[in-house]
């Protein structure tokens, strides 16, 4: 039996000996023996080699396991997978996309192939009596008391940096989103030659970091930010608490990953790792916090400022909002980023198991307000997993004012969600700084690509409001959405969410038992809870 996992090896020896006779006898080129031989040198370095211990056990065999495990993602995506697996997009969503940005019919023959009668199916009621609505260009103005407000697109690009996107894909982005009159938020990586180059709407991201506005020890540099906030280009300004993929864990940048424009980019040294830290420096406190968001927005010159964070212990985001009740110091928006968000690479751990969903943590945010009588006040936005004008039309009704996509905008500008975006071997030229597969990315024609895709979704969400008998998206409820929960039973997304009213946690009206065990211990002062009066 032993000798079974050697066959390939001895068939390699088998056949160089073979080769050296037939060369020998025959006066033949000594190069048939070439190919036999690597194989029996390669066959004795496995024999040899400690690092795989598959290898030792099975000379030459054991390849075949590497080559066909280095090959199982394209296998699967192409050969293997069903169309409505969502692992983490499905071949439905990827294929909408690439429809919608190619100005392709997106229309679909023969019925659905979703199993309706599955737990978990969706769908949004429609009317006996259908709208019809001007135009597809919805809006939603944001910081309307501020010195310059934005009126922003309800469906604009997530935030992702240059450093993680090529150069060409950060242009192909901005163009896309100047041409169809949306936002392009930056990422924590800041503001690139590249985003500034076709002048498209920028939301500029501010980090732990700082990156853009720091000085060498890593602090915030107000002279710097103050400099760049001011350009026209810029509409907005976000502070990133913590984002989908990784809440709450930072991130490293690799030294050797440090191009010139990179640190030029960033305002780092080349030569040494750059560092995100999981905090920030410059606050410690709701409180802070709240009083940071000032600080920025007049540093701005007055421009709609506010935060983005993926939720996490309700506490803290309930201290925040009791900071703003007693400060008065309110932002002009909060961005809620779910856990199953994320397009760069984060440990297993924190993809799958750290943070609250998008709809978990959507609806605290939304209820949170309304119950302290600030909704009207604060814009929300939201992004996790939204590709589709049924995502978008989903999202806005659970709470949410406008909607981001990432991964929905990579695929657009070309991305085949080869899963390689930490590696520097994008095979599309979307995540790398590799110059030579960068190349491959074409601007014009990827910027395109962007601007029907953002058009296009917004016609079929146009109609989807229409359908439903609505005159603008703000009307969008929970309600109008249906779900369904078992093999025989359907029920309304307002009967399975719980919403607050107007002032309830004002007047100690908690309705659910998430408010009633966390709003009395949350802290103004402190992002830990009031020990005091903390519930086992």
């Amino acid at each position: 039996m032993i000798y079974r996992r050697y066959t390939a090896f001895w068939a390699a020896c088998l056949l160089l000996a073979v080769s050296v006779m037939q060369s020998s006898l025959h006066h033949l080129s000594w190069t048939w023996g070439v190919l036999p031989g690597l194989l029996v040198i390669l066959g004795l370095y496995d024999l040899i080699q400690s690092r795989h211990s598959i290898l030792r056990n099975y000379p030459l065999w054991g390849h075949f396991r590497f080559i066909f495990e280095f090959i199982r993602p394209e296998i699967r995506q192409y050969f293997v997978e069903g169309d409505t697996e969502e692992r983490p997009f499905s071949r439905v969503q990827r294929s909408i996309v690439y429809q919608r940005a190619k100005n392709d019919p997106d229309s679909r023959p023969y019925g659905t192939e979703l199993d309706v009668k599955a737990v978990g199916h969706e769908w949004i009621s429609h009317s006996l009596a259908p709208t019809h609505i001007d135009g597809a260009d919805f809006r939603v103005v944001v910081g309307p008391q501020r010195a310059q407000p934005y009126s922003m697109s309800i469906f604009n690009i997530s935030a992702m940096s240059f450093g993680a996107l090529s150069a060409n894909a950060i242009l192909a982005l901005n163009l896309g989103a100047k041409k169809g009159n949306f936002a392009h938020d930056t990422g924590e990586g800041s503001l690139s030659k590249y985003h500034r180059q076709h002048g498209g709407d920028i939301i500029w991201e501010i980090g732990s970091g700082y990156f853009g506005c720091r000085n060498d020890d890593g602090s915030f540099n107000a002279e710097k930010f103050a400099k760049q906030a001011s350009e026209t280009q810029v509409k907005m300004i976000e502070i990133k608490l913590s984002q989908g993929a990784k809440p709450g864990h930072g991130g490293v940048l690799p030294a050797a990953k440090i191009t010139a424009e990179i640190a030029e980019t960033r305002g780092v040294p080349r030569g040494r790792d750059c560092v995100s830290p999981a905090a920030h420096s410059e606050f410690s406190s709701p409180r802070t916090l709240l009083e940071f968001v000032e600080r920025l927005r007049n540093l701005s010159g007055g421009k709609p400022t506010g935060f983005k964070l993926c939720v996490g212990h309700p506490w803290e985001f309930f201290g925040i909002a009791k900071a703003m009740l007693e400060t008065g110091i309110l932002p002009d928006f909060i961005v809620v980023d779910g856990a199953e968000g994320g397009t760069g690479a984060a440990p297993l751990e924190f993809t799958d198991h750290i943070g609250v969903p998008l709809q978990e943590g959507l609806l605290l945010v939304h209820n949170t307000l309304v119950g302290i009588g600030l909704r009207e006040k604060i814009r929300i936005g939201a992004s996790g997993k939204i590709i589709t004008a049924f995502d978008i039309a989903r999202t806005l009704a659970i709470g949410a004012d406008w909607v981001n996509s990432a991964r929905g905008f990579m695929f657009a500008v070309g991305c085949i969600q080869a899963q390689t975006c930490h590696s520097g071997r994008c095979p599309t030229g979307v995540a790398t700084q590799d110059p030579v597969r960068q190349r491959a990315l074409v601007v014009p024609d990827k910027s395109e690509r962007v601007h029907s895709f953002h058009h296009n979704t917004l016609k079929a969400f146009q109609e989807i409001v229409q359908a439903a008998g609505l005159r603008h998206p703000a009307e969008l409820r929970a309600h109008h959405i249906v779900r369904r929960v078992s093999s025989h039973e359907v029920q309304l997304m307002s009967d399975l969410l719980k919403y607050l009213e107007p002032g309830d946690l004002l007047h100690g009206r908690y309705r659910y038992r998430l408010f009633e065990q966390w709003w009395p211990i949350a802290s103004a002062d402190s992002f830990s809870p009031r020990a005091e009066l903390a519930v086992a």
